[in-house]
């Protein structure tokens, strides 16, 4: 009955170390002493400085037969109060339980003992042993070994481990206890009792913490303490009506109430944050700042929790981003995440990074030092200096992202760089800013043909010649044709027309080809009248499909 009371209070106050200690009380008398442990250890958790924790948790401890462990926490205990009794008792029992465990195993003082029977090469006296040589080809038998050379306390913790006792008998020459263990001589570990021998002396049974423990009663409440309590419930229904008047859109109102919750408890960091959300929804940044960093101070003053330092920051953030003051907000909303994650604000600076990086680029935008970029890009890419003219070019369409001239002219320098895919990323978005600038389409062709995909070069090509109505570049599209067409025949002039069919239908874009009706007449006609093919070429898609088949192999030009 205790216990549940004890916890109807820890979900009413979470934060009270008395709560706590006395649940643990109650649960050691229950002989529920992992239980207990866990409420002992949130007690020392949320009060380090209290003694009285570390004697509920050692309490704990000793129930559950951790000794050692027990020794240190109630020596931890001490520390804070050198002269507390119940720590000091409870240290004592500890150290008793722990002698009293070893002189049952016969060991008597352990730590001299075993240091002494564990000194020169014990694996070599063991293995030179009839009744212990067995155990040495056991890795772990022989870790415990070094374990217990390098600690002699470590016996205790092996004590369970019939094989160590039984070498420790050996190693200080005790050689007739043998005939005490179960089993006689060099039995193995967890042999019967031989018959005649003596039974097994029975396991003591584990040591509980007393049946009944005492437990903190909290203090009585003094007259400053009756009229803090008072108090903070009085702000409480103040906060209450202020969040009333805050969603009836009274804002007013709701300022009045949220002051008067912040007169009668200026600790609390929600009346503050609420007060910020007021100011926000009637536009008055400033005030919101200012209410928000009040907020912030009180919360770090009186450890609030993260959630709400993170809410105030935040709310900051949302301010200074309606004051088109991005650089802040985007500050004030990282510090914001740095107490807390959350979607909505995370979602805010995302949005908002992207209007500040598009906003600085708007104010980088400069017709005029674009074209003095590209310019100084055209003398050092008629230089020869490749590198040096992109630079030139990516300064150039940072200064103006509209002028196509900027991007055609970064990708001929990037094809002389070998850097193909990206010259035709440049090259596609100077034609969708300018679908007839004729020299993207011809570098675009350059670039493919160099990563041999003939025929979308000769695709490009074609769309060169449309664009070009002036045929001022007819010579130097005409040119790149006829390389991409010696190319598919030199490549195609070394495969037979059978690999080349097989080659092709492990190709899906050629495959669909093949497998498309259109196109296997269109084939058949061709076999059959190579004249057909003049004809057929005037048709754009056509062409098209016809070169990709070109480039395959499966259609061959004499």
């Amino acid at each position: 009955e205790a216990v549940k009371l004890f916890t109807q209070a820890i979900e009413l106050d979470p934060t009270n170390h008395v709560l706590y200690s006395n649940r643990s009380a109650s649960l050691s008398s229950l002989k529920k002493f992992d239980e207990a442990l866990k409420d002992a250890e949130k007690t020392i958790e949320i009060k380090q400085d209290w003694p009285k924790g570390y004697s509920r948790k050692g309490a704990a401890q000793l129930g559950l037969r951790q000794y050692a462990e027990a020794c240190e926490t109630f020596e931890a205990g001490l520390k804070l109060d050198p002269n507390n009794a119940p720590l000091k008792k409870g240290l004592a029992d500890a150290e008793a339980a722990i002698n009293k465990e070893a002189e049952g195993m016969g060991f008597g003082d352990i730590g001299s003992k075993v240091k002494g029977a564990f000194e020169g090469d014990v694996i070599a006296k063991l293995a030179a042993n009839p009744t212990t040589a067995a155990y040495i080809a056991d890795a772990s038998f022989v870790a415990k070994i070094k374990a217990i050379q390098a600690d002699p306390n470590k016996m205790r913790e092996y004590a369970d481990d019939q094989r160590i006792t039984m070498a420790l008998f050996a190693l200080m020459g005790m050689g007739d206890m043998f005939s005490q263990m179960p089993g006689g001589a060099g039995a193995p570990p967890g042999a019967e009792p031989q018959a005649g021998s003596p039974p097994p002396a029975p396991k003591a049974e584990p040591e509980s913490a007393p049946d009944k423990m005492e437990v903190d009663e909290p203090a009585e409440l003094t007259e400053e303490d009756k009229e803090a309590k008072a108090k903070k419930e009085q702000a409480e229904a103040a906060k209450a009506k202020g969040n009333a008047a805050y969603k009836a859109r009274k804002f007013e109102e709701a300022l009045e109430h949220y002051d008067q919750a912040i007169e009668l408890n200026p600790a609390d960091i929600t009346y503050y944050n609420n007060k910020a959300a007021v100011y926000f929804e009637m536009g008055k940044y400033d005030e919101c700042i200012e209410t928000g960093d009040q907020a912030y101070e009180v919360g770090r003053e009186n450890r609030a929790e993260y959630k709400h330092i993170a809410k105030a920051l935040g709310r900051i953030g949302s301010a200074y981003s309606k004051k088109d003051d991005y650089e802040s907000a985007i500050k004030y909303y990282n510090r914001s995440l740095a107490e807390q994650r959350s979607a909505d604000v995370l979602n805010k600076l995302r949005a908002l990074e992207k209007l500040q990086k598009q906003r600085e680029e708007d104010a980088y935008r400069d017709a005029d030092k674009s074209n003095e970029a590209r310019e100084r890009g055209n003398e050092l890419f008629k230089a020869a200096k490749y590198a040096e003219a992109q630079k030139e070019y990516t300064e150039a369409i940072k200064r103006n992202p509209d002028d196509a001239r900027n991007y055609s002219n970064r990708a001929a320098s990037l094809i002389k760089l070998m850097a193909i895919p990206d010259a035709i990323k440049d090259c596609e978005k100077c034609i969708s800013i300018d679908p007839a600038y004729v020299k993207a389409y011809v570098r675009k062709g350059d670039a493919l043909f160099r990563m041999r995909e003939y025929a979308e070069a000769l695709d490009a090509l074609d769309e060169a010649k449309k664009q070009d109505t002036a045929k001022k570049s007819t010579a130097e599209i005409d040119q790149l044709e006829i390389k991409c067409y010696n190319a598919i025949n030199e490549a195609n002039s070394r495969v037979t027309p059978e690999e080349a069919l097989k080659n092709a239908q492990a190709n899906p874009k050629v495959a669909s080809l093949l497998g498309n009706p259109v196109m296997q007449n269109i084939l058949q006609q061709m076999q059959s009248d190579p004249r057909a093919a003049r004809e057929h070429l005037k048709n754009p898609a056509v062409a098209s499909n016809l070169r990709k088949l070109m480039a395959a192999g499966i259609v061959r030009m004499g």
